[in-house]
């Protein structure tokens, strides 16, 4: 007679697979998948058991979620929570943000403006709104938002990436000069060291674009993002085949969630 497992154990055998669910399937037929959870998913789970009214309980699980990279199970996370405070801004900046990293733009945009029609100074909704627009090409309504949103930055790191996507965005409404003159001011003053800094130090001359990805650059995310920042940089001059090998390049990194991944596909798609 074969000897059942526990019920525990049953399910902890079978959670990692679970956890790895098809987040993102590539128009080139590439799935992309979430990570298992190393604990803080489960944790999280288990504080908003304990208070299924809280919405810092459902933001703290939808974060933890997109760590693990369970974009989709993020997304519905944030739809249970506006079930409970369907008025909540911050709800639709999350969702909103999640439903771009899965690709569904029309839910995405549906979602931040709905937030930005409740808090128009609210950072996060004001940059996902202007990361959504530029991926969509609407260049000047991408720089638009971020202008809004460089003042109510929380750090020197988003700081630093507001004033990066400010800048691509106004180079691609051909508003160079305003660009140019942007930079000047530096609004970017907070000390950050994200890749946003460095793609900053390429467009205002003080690195060459050999130094923006270096073999120190392993990490998925970054090596997305900042082959994205280059490539755009070449394709704002007018260099459209290195800017694609580094669309490419940016995509070959397997860091689908990163919005380099994300806006290389979309150039890929222009450029064809």
């Amino acid at each position: 007679m074969r000897r059942l497992l526990p019920v525990a154990l049953v399910f902890a055998a079978v959670a990692p697979v679970r956890a790895q669910t098809v987040q993102y399937t590539s128009p080139a037929g590439v799935s992309y998948r979430a990570q298992a959870d190393t604990g803080p998913v489960r944790r999280a789970e288990q504080a908003l058991a304990a208070e299924p009214r809280n919405v810092q309980r459902f933001i703290a699980l939808g974060v933890a979620q997109a760590g693990a990279r369970q974009m989709r199970e993020a997304v519905e996370t944030f739809t249970r929570a506006l079930a409970v405070a369907p008025n909540d801004p911050m709800l639709y900046r999350w969702r909103g943000h999640r439903n771009l990293s899965v690709r569904r733009f029309d839910e995405a945009m549906a979602d931040l403006t709905r937030g930005y029609g409740m808090d128009s100074t609210n950072y996060g909704i004001l940059y996902h709104l202007g990361v959504l627009r530029f991926v969509r090409g609407d260049f000047n309504a991408a720089a638009d938002a971020f202008a809004r949103a460089q003042p109510h930055a929380p750090d020197g790191g988003e700081l630093a990436g507001a004033t990066d996507w400010l800048w691509m965005s106004l180079q691609r409404a051909g508003r160079a000069r305003e660009a140019a003159a942007m930079l000047a001011r530096r609004p970017d003053t907070l000390p950050a060291t994200n890749a946003y800094v460095r793609r900053l130090k390429l467009y205002r001359g003080e690195i060459g674009p050999e130094a923006v990805v270096t073999p120190s650059d392993t990490g998925d995310v970054d090596v997305a993002t900042l082959s994205y920042g280059l490539g755009n940089w070449y394709l704002v001059k007018g260099d459209t085949a290195r800017a694609r090998e580094l669309f490419r390049r940016s995509i070959a990194s397997g860091g689908w969630p990163a919005f380099g991944f994300i806006a290389s596909e979309a150039e890929l798609a222009r450029l064809r």
